[in-house]
């Protein structure tokens, strides 16, 4: 301990300093890819062999992220509310709104970000390996 600093004080001070340093951590970190919730609507067979279609609702909180993730098909959605960004690995970024869509093709590394202030909302189509998780995180 430095001179001149007791035992007391430096409990205090520690107590004080934590919770603002852990607020500023938690305003300082991105938002976690829980700000997506997807809602499975249908699941069943395709023409392609070991293929199944995946269909869900899916919401993105104001200000929050999917998270680098891929997965194991293709990804077919269609914005219904609120304003999206589609980042895909290697493109400019994909601004959209209302009554538009995208793709994205099987194993493509992706992130969908929601600045605005209110929720996006899409319909997502997938066909998938059957047996593989929808979405697996990037690396």
């Amino acid at each position: 301990m430095r001179p001149g600093l007791d035992y007391r004080t430096a409990v205090v001070s520690a107590c004080l300093l934590l919770p603002a340093g852990w607020a500023f951590a938690q305003a300082a970190s991105p938002p976690a890819a829980s700000a997506l919730k997807r809602t499975q609507v249908y699941k069943g067979p395709v023409a392609a062999a070991n293929y199944e279609a995946v269909v869900v609702k899916a919401e993105l909180a104001a200000g929050g992220h999917a998270g680098r993730h891929t997965h194991p098909g293709d990804e077919i959605s269609y914005v219904t509310d609120g304003d999206a960004e589609l980042l895909v690995d290697g493109q400019p970024p994909l601004k959209l709104k209302p009554g538009e869509a995208f793709s994205v093709p099987a194993g493509k590394v992706h992130d969908l970000r929601n600045n605005g202030k209110e929720a996006a909302r899409l319909i997502g189509v997938y066909v998938v390996e059957k047996g593989k998780p929808l979405a697996t995180p990037a690396k």
